[in-house]
């Protein structure tokens, strides 16, 4: 998108402001749909960082997500908590992953995610 849309805007802004990580959403970006429910970053951050420094293998990298969130400005990214990218019958992956896409890149969205039943 080249310029945000101001309604994703505002409903990332009040993710951020209220704290919450139950606002559910579907979005297309790149070709990729993906479905999830928005959480604000700093928790997002948090919960990134949590998965990173329990891994034997990635530990060090869990303090690059451990810096302060800056609150004087618009939100610039969507964090997707349980989330998963659409692909034919399936989400990818099952059990939800944690996913940050720029605003600027959705080109479509939906209110709603998308689940799968049998």
């Amino acid at each position: 998108m080249p310029k945000p849309d101001e309604l994703i805007v505002d409903i990332a802004a009040r993710v951020e402001s209220g704290q919450s990580n139950q606002m559910p959403l579907t979005v297309v970006t790149g070709g990729a749909v993906i479905t999830g429910r928005l959480a604000p970053e700093a928790v997002w951050r948090q919960r990134v960082s949590e998965v990173l420094r329990d891994s034997d293998q990635l530990g060090e990298f869990s303090a690059s997500f451990d810096a302060p969130v800056q609150r004087d400005r618009p939100p610039t990214h969507l964090h997707f908590h349980v989330a998963r990218i659409l692909q034919g019958a399936m989400g990818i992956p099952e059990t939800g992953g944690m996913y940050r896409v720029a605003i600027e890149d959705v080109s479509a969205w939906t209110v709603g995610d998308f689940s799968y039943s049998d």
